[in-house]
């Protein structure tokens, strides 16, 4: 028995107390005393400790450290203060006593392994966040990364927790769990899934946040705002929030629009289908009347366009191709070094297609479907200035033009 412990245990059946109820007193003040002691401890690693790291850290010009103080890292290893303090005075006070010393260290073990799993785990949140403020960070995500080391930690964290509960050593713990790697082969298997994807996703550089995606078969069409081990989360125009698991995005197939926007263009590719019976050959005064009624700029130079031999001659179609074409070359919002074609498809039971192929130079969808379409009204309220008719089947309205009552 400790020497004060003793004087205390003496001094109390001094005064009158019998043996019994004065080992029970003295027990209780040292429950109370070690309590007590290892408040003191905590609120001295709090308030000493804790805070004079923090003034240290408010005083430095980096970001890192005010990171990690937000996080609660210092302010969580200060919970292994009164774990000191409850492991060294029982062993000093209760040494008379080796059972509830043997459970009080297991006790403080368990308990100092949370504690170390909840300081690690808020680290390497801390660490993310910090490589999230570097711009290596937008192309390669590292979240999956994070999530698969604290999994590890809680995995090691759980192994020593059983040790100190069984006895066992966790050498062989870890040995025992070899006979059940299939099981845990069927527990984990969307994150082994996770992080072959991850890896995979971010070694070839598939994806990152910000990038735009379409996924028809998980109705994904947005932009991707959170990549984790398991899943990637995708947010479509109108604000819903699809999540996908991640393998799925290697092992089916998937839009990412973000090398439109590195190529510097978005392309339009849109027809119009122009009336077969429109098509006529004209001579260069009709082709300089067409162009005069409209006020155009002159994008091209029909003497140019026709030869006395007739073995080229204009139509109202070919001039309507070259103006168009011509429009397109002159136009701001077309990228110019980008292909730029006017061209004729294959002529249908609708009429012939007349096809822009060009790349807008605007790349945002909001902004390009406004050049796009500003694009289409200009051309198609032209096609009657040259003579030609855009098809369309016929409606009601041309039924009663004809007198054909529907």
């Amino acid at each position: 028995m400790n020497p004060l412990i003793d004087t205390y245990y003496h001094w109390l059946m001094a005064h009158g107390l019998s043996e019994g109820i004065a080992n029970l007193v003295r027990i209780g003040t040292l429950i109370v005393g070690i309590f007590i002691l290892c408040l003191i401890a905590h609120l001295a690693a709090r308030q000493f400790i804790v805070h004079f790291i923090a003034n240290l850290v408010k005083r430095s010009k980096n970001q890192w450290d005010d990171i990690i103080l937000e996080r609660g890292v210092f302010n969580r290893l200060a919970h292994f203060a009164p774990a000191l303090v409850l492991y060294l005075s029982t062993t000093a006070l209760l040494s008379e006593f080796p059972k509830w010393v043997v459970f009080t260290h297991s006790a403080i073990y368990i308990y100092m392994t949370i504690v170390t799993m909840v300081v690690l785990i808020s680290f390497t949140k801390a660490l993310h966040e910090i490589y999230l403020q570097s711009d290596i960070s937008k192309n390669r995500p590292i979240k999956g990364y994070i999530q698969l080391v604290n999994i590890f930690i809680i995995f090691i964290g759980v192994i020593l927790i059983i040790s100190f509960l069984t006895g066992s050593s966790p050498g062989k713990l870890l040995a025992g769990l070899g006979a059940l790697a299939a099981v845990l082969l069927l527990i984990f298997k969307d994150t082994i899934l996770g992080l072959t994807a991850s890896v995979q996703l971010s070694a070839n550089e598939m994806l990152k946040i910000g990038d735009y995606i379409e996924m028809p078969s998980s109705k994904a069409d947005g932009t991707v705002v959170e990549i984790t081990l398991n899943t990637v989360k995708v947010q479509n125009a109108d604000n819903t929030v699809v999540t996908i698991p991640t393998y799925s995005l290697v092992s089916n197939s998937f839009s990412n629009w973000r090398e439109m926007g590195d190529f510097g263009g978005r392309r339009i590719k849109r027809s119009i289908f122009i009336d077969l019976n429109t098509v006529k050959f004209i001579t260069k005064e009709t082709a300089d009347g067409y162009l005069k009624t409209i006020n155009s700029i002159p994008f091209i130079n029909t003497s140019q366009e026709s030869t006395n031999d007739g073995t080229k001659q204009l139509t109202n179609l070919g001039l309507f191709r070259m103006y168009v074409e011509g429009y397109l070359r002159k136009n701001p919002n077309i990228n110019q070094n980008l292909t730029l074609v006017v061209r004729y498809l294959q002529p249908t039971d609708n009429g012939i297609p007349l096809e822009v192929y060009a790349f807008s130079n605007e790349v945002r969808l909001a902004k390009y479907e406004e050049v796009q379409s500003e694009l289409f009204e200009h051309i198609i309220s032209l096609v009657s200035h040259f003579d030609l008719r855009v098809f369309q089947n016929p409606s009601g309205y041309n039924f009663e033009k004809i007198g054909v009552k529907v």
